[in-house]
This record gives C-alpha cells, sequence and structure tokens, in this order.
C-alpha cells in the first residue's frame, strides 16, 4: 500500500499555557482525496491545516507530508509543495490579478514567459479569462471572483497538496453554490490531495470524497460521504440534522 500524502501520527498539540488541542491524533489522507474536515469552532480543524504546513509544530507524534516529517522539511519547501487557500483570500490589493497569482512562481524565478503562461492558464482554469481579468485590481472583483483568484494562486506551482480554510464561508449560497461546482471540476482535472476545512455538513458532502467529524481534537468519524451520512452516532447526528432542508409548498398547507 502506498504511503498516505498526508499523515498524522499520534500527534499532540497544546499551545503554551492552554490544554490540548490534539492529544495522540492519527489520520491519513490518501494521494487523490478529497478529505473534508468539520465540527464545532475550537474543534481543532484549523490547527490540522496549520500542523501540514509548519505553521505549527506538533509537540508529539510526526506530521507527514509527501512521505517526509514537516520538521525534515525546509519551511519554505514544504510551504511551496502545499497550496493554501483562506476565507478571506488575502489578495494583494496593489498587485493586478496576475501579479498575484505570479507571486511564487516569480519568488522560484521562473521566467518571464513561462510565468505569463502559467497564469493565463490558471485563470482559465478558474473561469477568470486573463483577458478580461488579469490586468484588473482585486477591489474590482467580486467576493466570488476573489475567491476562484486565491485558488489559481494556491495552485500556481502546481503544489501536490491543497489546503482550503473555510475557503467559501464568506460567500453568499448562491455563489458557494457555483464554486463547489468549479472546484469539483478542477478537481477532476488535476487530482490533488485535499484537506477542505468546513463548519458547513452540506459543504463537505458536496465536495469530499471522505469526511472526518472533529470533537474536541479527537476524530469521532472518518469515511466516506454515504457512510457519515448514515451515522447513527448521536455526536454526528447533530451536525447532520443542522444542515438546513428547502421547505416544501406542501409544507404550508
Amino acid at each position: 500500500m502506498p504511503a498516505p500524502a498526508i499523515e498524522f501520527r499520534d500527534v499532540s498539540f497544546a499551545r503554551p499555557g492552554q490544554a490540548r488541542v490534539l492529544d495522540h491524533f492519527s489520520l491519513g489522507v490518501d494521494t487523490g482525496d478529497v478529505l473534508a474536515l468539520v465540527g464545532r469552532s475550537g474543534a481543532g480543524k484549523s490547527t490540522l491545516l496549520k500542523l501540514v504546513n509548519r505553521l505549527l509544530v506538533a509537540d508529539a507524534g510526526s506530521v507527514m507530508v509527501e512521505g517526509r516529517d514537516t520538521r525534515e522539511w525546509q519551511p519554505i519547501a514544504l510551504r511551496r509543495n502545499v497550496g493554501y487557500v483562506l476565507q478571506d483570500v488575502g489578495l494583494f490589493p496593489h498587485m493586478s490579478i496576475a501579479d498575484n497569482v505570479a507571486v511564487v512562481p516569480r519568488l522560484e524565478r521562473w521566467d518571464a514567459a513561462r510565468v505569463d503562461a502559467r497564469v493565463r492558464e490558471l485563470l482559465e482554469l478558474v473561469g477568470l479569462p486573463a483577458g478580461e481579468f488579469a490586468a484588473r485590481w482585486p477591489d474590482e472583483l467580486s467576493g466570488g471572483q476573489r475567491q476562484r483568484v486565491g485558488v489559481a494562486r494556491a495552485l500556481a506551482v502546481d503544489p501536490p497538496v491543497l489546503l482550503m480554510d473555510e475557503p467559501f464561508g464568506a460567500l453568499d449560497p448562491l455563489t458557494r453554490a457555483e464554486l463547489h461546482v468549479q472546484f469539483r471540476a478542477i478537481q477532476a482535472r488535476l487530482h490533488k490531495t485535499v484537506i477542505i476545512v468546513t463548519h458547513d455538513m452540506g459543504e463537505a458532502f458536496a465536495l469530499a470524497d471522505r469526511v472526518g467529524v472533529l470533537e474536541d481534537g479527537a476524530l469521532i468519524a472518518n469515511d466516506r460521504t454515504a457512510v457519515v451520512a448514515a451515522s447513527t452516532d448521536p455526536r454526528v447526528r447533530r451536525l447532520l440534522d443542522a444542515v438546513p432542508t428547502i421547505p416544501r409548498p406542501s409544507d404550508y398547507s
């Protein structure tokens, strides 16, 4: 069996002077899989992402990326192998859309022609044709368009791993649904190993191959979406029951 692309091996972590966020936590994510991590605020979801790209370092145990302990990676090299998409996007307001996408390729000293070709390719991939959007500024784009630029920037140097922290949480429901469709299309083409953090169980089912449910730093479920959807664990059911349903006209008759 090939090693997981991302693996937490008996990981413990606590911030100074605080209770442990993770206590002997283990989890593997196979190459090309999309794992959605769900749970209440404070369950440890974002902490797991930060351990993967070494914004945090485990107190005990090992976090493995592409078969190497994150402690063995040079931090900058690790982060360039792990794309990161945030809820607030974090585009540089003084840079054009093209320049935002080109940041990491230029840091990697790609030549200008290669950078330009990659920027055009990625903007097309996320549905923002370069001829129309490359020269624009971030404040000229809608929230959904800025989020697409964030995805393009995270994919700029073709990292094998992509981390997404509440990437669509600030968007309206219609825009979120549109980006869900686009994400699935991009993933079908690129087959990245992805961890998505979300509070929304419906979003988890829409995007992921597997769903991991966290509670107080413990993994209480981790399986294919259909299995998690059928769970009878009351802790999982609470999240499932919070998924909104659209009323039918007969409900009001």
